[in-house]
């Protein structure tokens, strides 16, 4: 038995022999051609251009039928490769200049690409080269003839192992036979990565080397929820797998049930479950689980993996389509939350000792009105196609609120003067992640119009406890008590100055927590779209009343211990289990 990590990009757990795929590269050597033959080398390249083209068109619009508009637009890079005219151009002079057949010319101005791509330390831009490499290879193909692989082939049950998956040969994965993959290299942003969790097929990437610790027909165990894949388990750990993933499979079917129903109690509480998400790719799939609106729409994606910062037009076109896609439910944006474990090349972030604690989110905001209203600005114009709200991230007191009010205002009063529309009425929204923020909730809900508790900056701020410290990291508690009265009084300040309280950290995913947090009458809870039918489903099982009586009680106990066993009880009594 042999166990691999590497990174959690699908969730799930699956069980299957690997299918293993080669690299499978093309390899085309040198053929002279005489003068005459240019002429017809270049029709050839044209056609096989017009070839892949189609192809390509082809498999967009299934993708686009089969999974959504979203997951299509995937391949619009793959379009915009075989338009290149700096490409197109130099496989012609080479052609002509070098006087060798056109496939060996594709492939070497290819490898050329790739070359400089591989070379590129932007995460974001290196992953690209998967984009190059198949429409490379797509191009190459249709030059000599061959035929294309596809893994839509395949008829029997098995997790694909591969150095790296094309976004066509994802898109091609059809669920009842491919029920995994593993691969060599890849990154949580990577299209594959995008594909899968659309797909709903657990996935483990950048497992260094699994191609050759992994042979065809092993049998794998391929855990995309930890980043884990064990090479053909022993009986116990194969059976314990076995179980978990029957489990997860019941609990999942038991509870989609209620994914289109309200997140009501028993006796009339009604409270919104919304959901996280970082990519406009998500939407899909959280429309699926039941999501009643985004209250967490995270926005360093635009800012990470680039050598420049996002324009004002890039922006609103992407808030404007997340709007309209959700409209008319609520979709909350978060300003950037820049800092910590997210840093950006272009910004020259400092360097600092304790990053958590330093420069970033709204300081770093407040401190770059240029960087920060260009962001403000297209959030306000595309607040004029949908139900927008804004949340500003990491507020430490009332100052920090009003200064990026006053910045928000001045981006109002430009977009009045350049007549552009925008809703004036925008809620405007304070993250609370810090003590500063609990202790002055009172003082902040006069200038708020709601809260958002983020719980993971919160936890890690009030226990003093880096989570990403595998030293310290079994003191980071979201049970312990001092958490859950700063909770409480966030929740209690919010309501005696009548505005809505709401959860996106990861703790409101957690079902565990479910019924303490709607006793304690938090008005929405945010999560990732895989949590939104289990939340939903606890809190259609219970009365209000029995949930504040729960909240109550956990509010008594002394240590994170008590009140996870005496939640863990209460919730195997609702949902029935053993």
């Amino acid at each position: 038995m042999i166990k691999l990590k590497g990174i959690a990009a699908a969730p799930g757990i699956a069980i299957a022999k690997a299918y293993k795929i080669g690299k499978d590269e093309i390899e085309v050597l040198p053929q002279p051609i005489k003068p005459e033959e240019i002429p017809i080398q270049i029709q050839l390249f044209e056609e096989a251009l017009i070839a892949t083209r189609r192809e390509i068109l082809e498999l967009q619009k299934r993708i686009a039928t089969e999974m959504g508009k979203e997951e299509a637009q995937i391949f619009d890079a793959h379009l915009l490769v075989l338009e290149d005219r700096m490409l197109i151009e130099e496989v012609i002079s080479r052609l002509k200049k070098e006087q060798v057949a056109v496939p060996y010319i594709v492939s070497e101005v290819l490898k050329k690409y790739i070359e400089v791509f591989s070379k590129i330390e932007d995460e974001y831009l290196r992953e690209r080269i998967a984009d190059l490499n198949d429409v490379g290879r797509r191009l190459l193909r249709n030059l000599l003839g061959k035929e294309q692989r596809s893994l839509k082939d395949i008829q029997e049950r098995v997790a694909v192992v591969a150095h790296d998956l094309s976004p066509s040969d994802t898109a091609a994965m059809h669920k009842q036979h491919v029920c995994a993959f593993v691969t060599d290299i890849g990154g949580k942003t990577s299209h594959t990565a995008i594909m899968a969790k659309s797909l709903e097929i657990p996935a483990v990437v950048g497992v260094v080397e699994a191609t050759q610790k992994i042979k065809s027909s092993d049998l794998l165990i391929v855990d995309g929820s930890m980043g884990v894949v064990i090479v053909n388990p022993d009986e116990e750990t194969l059976k314990l797998y076995e179980e978990e993933a029957k489990k997860l499979k019941g609990i999942a079917e038991r509870f989609l049930v209620v994914k289109d129903l309200p997140a009501q109690t028993l006796d009339g509480r009604k409270v919104e479950i919304y959901a996280n998400i970082e990519l406009p790719e998500e939407i899909p799939s959280i429309k699926l689980h039941g999501a009643a609106g985004i209250g967490l729409y995270r926005t360093e994606y635009f800012y990470m993996n680039r050598k420049d910062a996002p324009s004002e037009e890039e922006q609103f076109r992407a808030y404007k389509h997340v709007a309209e896609e959700m409209n008319p439910a609520p979709v909350t944006i978060r300003t950037l939350d820049l800092g910590g474990d997210k840093f950006l090349s272009q910004f020259e972030m400092p360097k600092e000792i304790e990053p958590f604690l330093g420069w970033r989110a709204i300081r770093f905001c407040l401190a770059r009105p240029d960087i920060f209203k260009v962001q403000l600005r297209a959030i306000l114009r595309a607040s004029y196609f949908g139900n927008l709200r804004l949340m500003y991230p990491m507020i430490s007191g009332i100052e920090e609120l009003r200064q990026a009010n006053q910045i928000l205002k001045e981006c109002k009063e430009e977009l009045r003067r350049d007549r552009i529309p925008f809703n004036d009425n925008l809620e405007v929204g304070v993250m609370i992640e810090v003590p500063s923020a609990v202790m002055t909730a009172d003082v902040l809900a006069q200038e708020a119009d709601f809260f958002s508790i983020g719980t993971n900056d919160l936890i890690q701020y009030s226990l003093a406890v880096d989570r990403t410290n595998e030293k310290v990291a079994y003191l980071y508690e979201p049970a312990h008590p001092a958490v859950l009265r700063m909770i409480k009084t966030v929740i209690e300040a919010a309501h005696s100055h009548n505005i809505w309280v709401a959860m996106c950290g990861e703790m409101a995913s957690d079902e565990l927590f479910t019924l303490m947090l709607l006793g304690m009458e938090l008005d929405e809870f945010s999560v990732s779209s895989l949590s939104i039918p289990q939340i939903k489903y606890i809190i259609r099982s219970v009365n209000f009343s029995e949930a504040k009586e729960i909240a109550r009680y956990v509010l008594t106990l002394p240590t994170a211990y008590a009140v996870e066993e005496f939640l863990q009880k209460k919730l195997k009594m609702i949902l029935k289990t053993e």
